[in-house]
């Protein structure tokens, strides 16, 4: 039989499953779990292993629990039928017999499928083989699955599959439910950080006319009712400093940012970003909050990946990288000098013939910043294991940055790589007007060599600017980034649940 009819013929005997459920007097779609089986909530399976642990084997206690889940197993021996139902906490199992059940609701067993969704109540007990069980004396179907779970229910195989039709794989496999709780819980954990240090929550806007904050590539949109070019946001920085000036001195946002640009295992179009900005504070202050930020991360997802919550120890693709503050500090200018073998300045009078030594790619209008920045992404970065700040960029590449307090021709910017990635970017932000505004037309007179991936020039954040930002420092830190870190998953696109891919 073909594939297609075969599919055909297991959709039309669900849907005949779920009429004869409907010609019985049971629901196949129940409206609350009350209502069908009089209980308000089901008991987690957890909850259920955790009160009955070491319950010996063959017995049955007193003690009448309702679970609710997806079945995902079904064994029929005659008068015994087995389900095995699967809850946001794991796995029970449920006993059925026809002494327990009254005949006609034994009878219905028949139409659960795979994928159905149950409500059970029964007495905990074990099964001969120890196993913990609820020995069934009710059950509702409470939604009847239409559609058969994959044929190989247990894991889908398949990368791309797994992205598209990602509520299969939070079914079938442990990992995307890992990912999912550890992303809560470092947004749980980030948010309780921020609060604790006195900072104030805020969301900015999605859609601007003016995408800054970033040199990146924004995706554009039209607002009608408006009648307005915009942009989706391709940074949260510039509406916080605004905050800033308003007054609110300790704040951050938790947000998405959209770039229009490639899809890898570290970057995806769609992203989660942290970004924090303390008055008063410089970059110094914002690697103390960096440290704090990722070790609290660490240690609250260390539990669900089934690692010692004080465990600061990963390994990560094979290697080990250890989070134990504090973190290693090193310079741009130095790293890049090591790593060529030569001293290595702005001033430096070939910079293009030591990129072309090292056969790094570099375009002839670059200045000599552009040119230390690639020679890093490309000769350093890649091999940085343990957590380091990247400090002192050049000015030319740092437009958001403040000049050096040693150093004019450098910022007060790091980059905190771990693992060969970069998690945070944070400066001691630049609050002369005057300066910025010659920054970002700078950056438009670099947009012939570099396109779009230039600062756009932000009238309205400079007049802002120019009523008065404190000193400040601040920081943006990747949110999928340290969860690749944290998880050791393949690529950003397992943590992400529904990344963009091109239609089936």
């Amino acid at each position: 039989m073909a594939d297609g009819s075969r599919e055909s013929e297991i959709l039309a005997g669900r849907r005949e499953s779920m009429s004869r459920l409907e010609k019985a007097g049971m629901p196949p779609f129940a409206l609350t779990l009350e209502l069908a089986l009089g209980v308000a909530e089901p008991t987690p399976a957890a909850d259920i292993r955790a009160v009955h642990a070491g319950l010996d084997t063959d017995s049955v206690t007193d003690d009448v629990v309702t679970i609710a889940g997806r079945v995902v197993l079904k064994r029929d021996i005659g008068k015994l039928q087995f389900l095995v139902v699967r809850d946001r906490t794991g796995d029970l199992q449920v006993v059925a017999t026809k002494a327990d059940l009254a005949e006609e609701l034994f009878s219905l067993l028949d139409e659960v499928d795979l994928g159905d969704i149950v409500g059970v109540t029964g007495r905990v007990g074990t099964t001969r083989r120890g196993e913990l069980s609820v020995f069934a004396d009710r059950w509702a179907m409470l939604t009847k699955s239409l559609r058969p779970l994959p044929e190989k229910w247990h894991g889908l195989q398949d990368p791309d599959l797994q992205q598209r039709r990602r509520y299969l794989h939070l079914i079938a496999d442990e990992a995307p439910r890992r990912h999912l709780l550890a992303r809560a819980a470092v947004l749980k954990t980030m948010r309780r950080v921020l609060d604790e240090h006195g900072f104030v929550e805020f969301e900015g806007p999605m859609l601007q006319t003016v995408a800054g904050g970033a040199n990146a590539r924004p995706f554009s949109t039209h607002h009608l009712a408006l009648d307005l070019p915009m942009k989706l946001r391709i940074s949260l920085e510039l509406y916080l400093k605004r905050m800033l000036v308003g007054g609110v001195e300790r704040v951050y946002e938790l947000g998405r940012n959209f770039r229009n640009e490639g899809i890898d295992r570290d970057h995806n179009p769609e992203f989660t970003m942290l970004e924090a900005y303390q008055a008063y504070g410089d970059y110094h202050t914002m690697m103390e909050l960096s440290e704090t930020l990722i070790v609290g991360c660490a240690r609250a997802v260390n539990p669900i990946m089934g690692r010692d919550p004080d465990d600061l120890a990963l390994t990560v693709r094979g290697r080990e990288i250890d989070l134990s503050p504090p973190f290693a500090r090193i310079t741009i200018l130095g790293s890049v000098s090591e790593a060529v073998g030569e001293p290595i300045a702005l001033d430096h009078a070939d910079l293009h013939g030591a990129a072309a030594r090292h056969g790094v790619h570099v375009e002839p209008a670059w200045g000599p910043g552009k040119i230390v920045q690639e020679l890093f992404e490309k000769l350093v970065e890649g091999s940085i294991e343990r957590p380091t700040f990247v400090c002192d960029f050049p000015r030319e590449v740092s437009p958001l940055a403040r000049p050096h307090r040693d150093d004019p021709a450098l910022t007060e910017h790091f980059d905190l790589v771990a693992g060969g990635v970069e998690l945070v970017t944070a400066y001691s932000e630049l609050t002369d007007p005057i300066e910025q505004r010659a920054k970002f037309e700078l950056q438009q007179q670099m947009k012939a060599t570099l396109g779009d991936e230039v600062h756009p020039f932000d009238e309205d954040f400079l007049r802002a600017l120019e009523h008065g930002m404190p000193p400040v420092g601040g920081l943006g830190m990747g949110v999928d980034r340290l969860l690749l870190l944290l998880t050791d998953a393949p690529s950003l696109r397992d943590l992400i649940m529904f990344p963009s891919q091109r239609p089936e």
